[in-house]
This record gives structure tokens, sequence and C-alpha cells, in this order.
């Protein structure tokens, strides 16, 4: 993985794939590449390690082409150099192929069918295209036909998403997908394939899906959609709504400081969305009505998704008083728990196309249970295939560490646990003025967004230096300091956990030394007073305490204070001074905020 492009049918079409990688720089990636042919007999292939500006350097201007694809690469396969970079070539250099996921039984078609050839790269990728072009030269066979020769002896546990061209047909991209993402977009006498419907939003609104398992010919004038035994299949194209420039940085340094400071609008737009002039959330019935047909609700999520689940299943279960699990999906897909009779399924994902979610939809489809995807992405593989979808509205989100998705996904489990729970008439829901709390929650966003001179001082005094961090709290603090750790983590290289507070003296206290972080989260109650304990017992044993607390609930020293909104809407604050924690920390240190090493923001392997 990471990234695809492909175009045929413009002499713009280099241009086309550069706008398109860049708009797909957010999945993270080391290195980069583009093949294009004039149709003349004129072709280019340029590759090269590290960033899309490295590639863009090596541009001359006599390069150009009327199709191409262009990859954005993250490692699977080999580390990062230009050996290693897509789109990879055959032997006699007619086929070019660019490929995102992980081909499992690689290694024995290299060693069946390929032991005469001699390989380049590294790669899984590799092998796919000096396949094709065995079948076509030595059988005499087709490009089509043996491209579904290869399809076919692929494993069904591999994950991957195409484009294939040959030099002999320059103006046809034969495109295959199974578990990755791939749309194709209809342009105006021209036709593109990417891995998301960002990557060709200036040149289109208009897409057609690619199922698993089918081979799609792209050229410029139509698109052939068949499946592994050659049969042919019609598909309606849809429209997706996005603003392109929606998703530029403006005057901000880092997109995830605008998708910080975009967290107020977000709320606003979601009361907009979900309520309009109503003070009843506008949910879809037959979701409600599936819902109460159930015994129990599992949420599923990875990474921030599954923390925003840790905070949803106990909104759930205090509005609607229905039992809710949450469950990493990795996990879920392939040691799946006991389930009860009548399950329903949410699945939370920013970019909709999570590989390991999928493959446990996969599995909720095939025994025909109820599903939901929460996504910011409509028509996204999840959006699709779930049986009902709840958009997140909260603009493209290109930062690899997630912001305003995490606080809608939050936002949006309430707004639909308020209308869950008023279906089955659950007198907590009732009362939950969830309509009027967001608004606070916005207000209490932008003040702490407004804010920022302090945090950014908390952050050069107390986290620039450590390598050690820990966020503690207790009940639903306790799940958004796993949220807050993994912000700190994962742009600051700072090794940063998030622990239930009353955890920590059963053995991670033996870690505190002196000057170690520990950021408290204070917003309950009931557990105000024992989180401060135990922040007195790191704090006895040379820590540094930071505190994150509620106005009814802070003291004269407290670091960093909240607005007070509903106790079970808290997380939305408190999340808002630990991203901007991590951001400043990030920041101190001279590190990439948007694109951190090692990370890609749309998961499409398994």
């Amino acid at each position: 993985m990471c990234g695809i492009v492909g175009v045929t049918g413009t002499d713009r079409s280099l241009s086309i794939l550069i706008e398109g990688l860049k708009r797909l720089e957010y999945r993270g990636y080391d290195s980069a590449g583009v093949y294009v042919n004039d149709l003349h007999g004129h072709d280019y292939l340029i590759k090269r390690p590290g960033r899309i500006a490295n590639l863009e350097a090596a541009l001359t201007d006599d390069i150009n082409g009327l199709a191409g694809i262009g990859h954005t690469r993250w490692a699977t396969h080999g580390g990062p150099s230009e050996a290693n970079a897509h789109p990879h070539y055959s032997s006699d250099n007619r086929f070019y192929l660019v490929h995102n996921g992980v081909i499992e039984n690689y290694a024995q078609l290299k060693k069946e069918y390929l032991g005469e050839v001699t390989f380049r790269s590294q790669t899984d990728t590799e092998v796919i295209v000096q396949l094709v072009d065995k079948f076509v030269v030595e059988n005499n066979m087709t490009t089509e036909a043996a491209f579904l020769k290869v399809l076919r002896l692929i494993s069904n546990d591999s994950s991957y998403a195409f484009v294939l061209m040959d030099r002999e047909q320059p103006d046809t991209l034969f495109v295959a997908k199974n578990k990755s993402p791939l749309l194709v977009g209809l342009g105006d006498g021209y036709n593109m394939v990417g891995s998301d419907a960002m990557s060709m939003i200036k040149e289109t609104k208009k897409f057609m899906e690619i199922g698993d398992h089918e081979l799609v010919i792209v050229k410029p004038d139509h698109v052939d959609i068949k499946d592994f035994t050659g049969n042919d299949k019609t598909r309606n194209p849809f429209e997706v709504d996005i603003d392109a420039n929606s998703a530029d940085k403006g005057a901000y340094p880092y997109y995830m400081l605008k998708e910080i400071d975009e967290q107020p609008a977000v709320m606003r737009k979601l009361v907009q969305q979900y309520f309009g002039d109503s003070d009843q959330p506008q949910i879809n019935e037959e979701l409600l009505k599936s819902m109460a047909e159930s015994d129990h609700i599992y949420i599923i999520g990875a990474g921030t998704s599954y923390h925003a689940g840790l905070v949803g299943s106990r909104i759930f279960e205090r509005l609607c008083g229905v039992p809710t699990s949450v469950h990493i999906s990795s996990e879920f897909a392939y040691e799946q728990p006991l389930l009860s009779k009548k399950p329903f399924f949410i699945f939370l994902s920013q970019s909709g196309e999570t590989a390991d979610s999928r493959q446990v939809l996969v599995t909720i489809n095939e025994n025909k249970w109820p599903s939901l995807t929460i996504t910011n992405v409509d028509k996204s593989t999840l959006s699709r295939e779930a049986t009902f979808t709840e958009l997140l509205y909260a603009g493209p989100e290109i930062a690899v560490a997630s912001t305003k998705a995490y606080t809608a996904q939050i936002a949006v489990e309430a707004i639909l646990a308020k209308a869950f729970g008023e279906f089955i008439g659950n007198p907590e829901a009732k009362k939950f003025d969830v309509k009027h709390q967001l608004g606070l929650v916005a207000n209490g966003m932008q003040a702490i967004t407004d804010s920022k001179k302090t945090l950014e001082e908390v952050a050069a005094r107390f986290l620039s230096k450590p390598r050690n961090a820990f966020y503690i709290g207790r009940g639903i603090d306790w799940t958004v300091s796993l949220e807050a750790a993994l912000k700190l983590k994962e742009i600051s290289y700072v090794q940063a956990e998030g622990f239930a507070s009353g955890e920590l003296k059963h053995g991670t206290i033996a870690l505190i030394e002196n000057n170690t972080p520990v950021i408290g989260i204070i917003t309950q109650d009931r557990t105000a007073g024992l989180t401060r304990s135990n922040l007195d017992e790191t704090e006895a044993r040379g820590a540094n305490i930071i505190t994150i607390v509620s106005r009814h609930l802070a003291q004269e020293d407290d670091t960093i204070v909240l607005p007070d909104v509903d106790q079970m809407l808290s997380p939305l604050l408190s999340v808002v001074p630990a991203q901007l924690l991590a951001y400043y920390t990030s920041l101190g240190k001279g590190l990439d905020v948007d694109k951190p090493r090692n990370l890609a923001k749309s998961v499409t392997v398994q």
C-alpha cells in the first residue's frame, strides 16, 4: 500500500497523477512513482524514495502522456528504495503495475512459475507483473486473459488493488481489487482510477464502484466490468459531494492544527445535519427498528475509532439500557467471541476503508446480521457494504493522527443513542438534551482551542524531553486517556500509555521516575477524588503532574480547566487539550506533525 491513481484519455495525465498522489499523501508513504505513455511509442517511468517532492524534482518538460498510473508506497515487502517503489515492470518492459495490499502466496507463485526470472525488487508486487508477462509471452494469451489467470492464482486471503498497463494497449487500464479500496472516476472524455474519491475529486464527482473479484477495463470512453470467469457485469455510477478545497491547509502550518480547530464547527454541523429545526434527532426509522430487534450492540473499531467506541458503549448503555461491547477489529476478525442471539453491529471508521473492520463486516454479512457504519466518507467500502450508514460530516481529515473524526464519532454515537433510547422508551434518553449539550460542547471546544498558548507552554515545559508519559483517569476518563496517549505517542514518539488510574499501583507505578509526566483527566464526580489520590501517589515518586479538569471539580493549582458539560460528553472536551499537547510536543521536536514515521492514515492491509 498506500495510494493509487490512474488516468487514460487526456494530455493532462501527468498533472492529474501528481495532483492525485498529493491528495493521497495523508495515508502515509515512503516512496512514489509514475508511469505515463503518450500512445505513440513514447513512455516514461520515474520513481523516487521519499516525498512526492523528490518525484516532482525528477520530472522534466519532455515527460508527458495521454495515459498513466501513479503510486505512493508504504513498505510491506522491502525497505524504501527506488527499486522497491511502484510502478513495477516486467523483464521485457512491456507491463507496468501498481498495487496496494499483500499477496499472501507470492513466494509460492514465484517459486512455481518464475524460477528463471531475475527480480529487481524485494516486493510481492513484482511477482504479479512478471506472471502476467510470462503468460502473455509464453502461452500466447491476451493481456486480459493473462491477468485473469493471475488473479485466479492469487490466494483469497490476499488483499490487493491493482492497476496494470500494457505498452501494446497504452490507452487501457486493467483494474482489479480484493479487500483493498479502489474506485473508477468518470471524467468528460477521459476516465480515472483512484484509491479514494479525494484523489480524483478535482476532476469529477462521478464514480463507479469496483467489487471484489472483478476485472475492470478502463478506456477513455468506456468502462467494462467482468467477473473472474469473464462474464460481463453492469453497474450504475454514483456521485460524491465533496468540496475539493476543504482538503487544503489554508493558512495553517499543519493539517492537524487545522483539524483540531475545526472541531467546534463539526459539532455545530452535526447538530444541523441530524436535528435541523427539530429538537429530536432525525435518524432512519428502519435503523432504529433493526436496533430495537437486537439484544446486544457490538461496536467494532481500530485505533482511534476503537477508543471512540469505548466512550460510545457507555453512552448506549446509559441512554438505551442495552448491553454494548466494544471490540478491536483485528482481534474480532480472527477470534470471534460468543455472540448473543440477536446481535447488532456498529462499525466506526474515519475512512470507511479499514481492512481489519471490513474483514469483520464480511463475516457479519455472511451471517445476515444487521450492521451500521459510522464513517466520514460517504460511499466508502464499509458504508456501501453495511446495512445502514450514518455520516460524521467532519470534512476531509488529512493528518495521520485523527482528531475531528474521533470527536465526531462520539457525537454521532450520542445522537444515535438518544434517538434509539427514545424509540424504545428509555427514560434516561428522554431526559438527555443532546442537541443543547452539543452546543455547549462546541462552545467549550472553542474556548480550549482559543487557549493554545497555555498548552504550548505546558508541552514545552513537561513533555519535550522525557521518554515516557502517562495519562490516567477512571471510568469514561480512562477511555479518553487511551486516546490521549495514542495521540502523543504517534506524532511525538514519546512512549505514552493510558491507564485506569486505580491500576497504577498494581505494577505500572514502578515506571515512575523523577520528572515523568503524569497527566490526570478528571471530569467525573464519583471518581475525581480517587484520581487525585492516584496522582498524589505518582507525585510522591517524582512525577510531574498535569491535570485536565472540569470546572466544577477544579482546584487552584490545576493545569487545564475545562468548561462544564454533561459528564457523559466530557470526552469531547477533555481530549482537545490532549490533542494540542501532542501537537505542540511534536512541533517542538521538529517532527513532521502530519506524517509521523511508519504510519498510514487509511490502513488497508491486515
